[in-house]
């Protein structure tokens, strides 16, 4: 460490994560190493097919690739850390390394945010106006929007990770196994209104604002659907959206757990099965729903496996 003219100036922190549990940590080891493979085989296979099948050249996927290729970046932005410390006697990472740790979860979790609501006026066009589909989300307006969900998450961590390094910390022992922001805060020799005041903000516009503004965008959808005379076209309609409103219960449910609950010393322990949670198991499943939820998706990787299967060289 280095001193600075009014507080240290930390050149490695120390990631206390699940060690008081020592007889637990190859337990998650082993779990987070096959959820993290898992995450990575699912979601590069998403974004393959995606491109390779024509018939998935649609907005609904386009968005959905952009989704898959943002959880590959979280969860690698965390995860490798987290399987070389429960491996490590000292469990260590550099002041960069911390601060590109942090930027990159909060970038990525921040823009999902905010694709999620996209997703969800994309659901609702299609589904509420069907006819005009093809001509209000053209290709020009889904790359402004999937643009604009990623320069909206990459600022606004680039404003909290920036307000965070201003705050003077007495320590570098983490309580947790990431630079999670919330977990770093807690070294902070004393309270600071700014960042405080930037945290909630920011987390204001990223979770009450687009789950209000995909509650709308539902509130219609299922107003349309309701007047559906159809038994098959109702779940026609249910099924174009389910996937993606059971990836929304899941990422803001455990978005909303973390940062928008007071703080207390004794949920620390939970808000780090939460992390892992949110940090690998949402990422893990949302290949899984939407190749479950959608025909296209089965249809396009079983022709993506046979097209690639060495038994079919034979």
């Amino acid at each position: 460490m280095t001193k600075g003219e009014n507080h240290t100036i930390w050149t490695h922190f120390f990631l206390e994560g699940f060690s008081k549990y020592p007889k637990l940590e190859m337990i998650l080891f082993a779990f987070s190493l096959v959820m993290y493979l898992i995450t990575l085989l699912g979601n590069s296979t998403l974004i393959v097919i995606s491109i390779l099948d024509v018939r998935l050249h649609t907005p609904m996927y386009f968005f959905l690739g952009n989704l898959s290729f943002m959880d590959i970046c979280y969860t690698s932005s965390s995860i490798p850390t987290l399987l070389v410390n429960l491996l490590a006697t000292e469990k260590t990472i550099i002041f960069s390394g911390c601060v590109l740790q942090m930027y990159l979860s909060l970038a990525m979790g921040s823009t999902e945010c905010v694709l999620l609501a996209m997703m969800a006026y994309d659901r609702y066009v299609a589904i509420c106006n069907p006819l005009r589909y093809s001509i209000v989300m053209n290709q020009r307006v889904c790359v402004q929007m999937a643009a604009g969900s990623w320069i909206t998450g990459c600022l606004t961590a680039l404003l909290e990770t920036s307000s965070a390094l201003q705050v003077p910390l007495c320590g570098n022992v983490i309580d947790h196994f990431t630079c999670e922001i919330l977990a770093m805060l807690k070294l902070a020799c004393s309270t600071s209104l700014l960042i405080d005041m930037v945290m909630l903000v920011v987390s204001v516009l990223l979770l009450p604002i687009p789950m209000l503004l995909i509650c709308i965008s539902y509130f219609f959808i299922l107003s349309t659907i309701w007047k559906i005379n159809s038994a098959e076209g109702r779940n026609k309609a249910f099924s174009t959206c389910g996937a993606h409103l059971t990836v929304v219960v899941l990422y803001y449910g455990a978005a909303l757990s973390m940062y928008l609950k007071p703080s207390s010393a004794s949920s620390q322990e939970t808000d780090k099965v939460i992390s892992l949670l949110y940090g690998v198991l949402t990422p893990m499943l949302n290949p899984i729903i939407y190749s479950l939820r959608n025909k296209e998706v089965k249809e396009a990787a079983k022709k993506f496996l046979r097209r690639n299967s060495p038994l079919s060289e034979t």
